[in-house]
């Protein structure tokens, strides 16, 4: 699974968006998010943006791979995402 791989992975630092995000958004968008609203870099290699949106079983995540974007998007069945650490 996508999880098993990003949480395995030492080198990836991990980024939640605050706030609600709508997660009818695609790439472009959540990246200009990312630099207008939060002043970071989506370009930044080893960075995991993740997303929520209303719905608390649901999250996106963006993350730079140095030749493209890779978008993942989460619906957690029965349960719901933590927004704790």
């Amino acid at each position: 699974s996508t999880q098993g791989y990003l949480s395995a992975a030492s080198d990836v630092y991990k980024r939640q968006v605050c706030g609600y995000t709508d997660l009818r958004k695609g790439i472009d968008s959540l990246s200009n998010i990312i630099s207008q609203t939060y002043g970071m870099d989506p370009f930044q290699p080893g960075t995991l943006f993740m997303f929520c949106g209303r719905k608390t079983d649901r999250i996106k995540a963006l993350i730079w791979e140095g030749d493209g974007f890779l978008l993942c998007y989460k619906v957690n069945g029965k349960s719901v995402f933590s927004t704790k650490s």
